[in-house]
């Protein structure tokens, strides 16, 4: 029987990744060696997929991620619940500015509250 890992099935003879079964096959066919794997092999495997946000590129999300920096100013603003790109830190201190124009939103910056990785996200 194939070796199951995650969603994946290998072949036990060689261990190459299997292919999904086509409609109304009983077997599939390894494209290394021949082994014949019972279509059934298949059923009841949870399929998840799983894929980091830089696997999708996007134009709005490359305007977050603008100009980094590192603040040691003493005032840094408040103290809010915000994810640090550089350290996962949960705390970062931010400050909003109204750099734009009037009828634009505000920049808002953040300081890591750890390692004062600095960054800025336009409203």
């Amino acid at each position: 029987m194939a070796t199951k890992i995650g969603s994946l099935l290998f072949c036990p003879t060689c261990g190459t990744l299997l292919d999904l079964p086509k409609d109304s096959e009983p077997n599939v066919l390894c494209e290394q060696c021949g082994h014949q794997e019972p279509a059934t092999s298949y059923e009841n495997i949870k399929i998840t997929t799983r894929s980091h946000p830089d696997a999708f590129p996007s134009a709005l999300r490359q305007k977050r991620k603008t100009q980094t920096k590192t603040h040691d100013s003493d005032n840094l603003g408040d103290l809010v619940s915000e994810k640090c790109p550089a350290c996962n830190h949960p705390e970062a201190y931010s400050k909003a500015l109204q750099l734009r124009s009037a009828d634009e939103g505000s920049t808002v910056f953040y300081t890591c509250a750890s390692c004062k990785h600095g960054w800025r996200v336009n409203n």
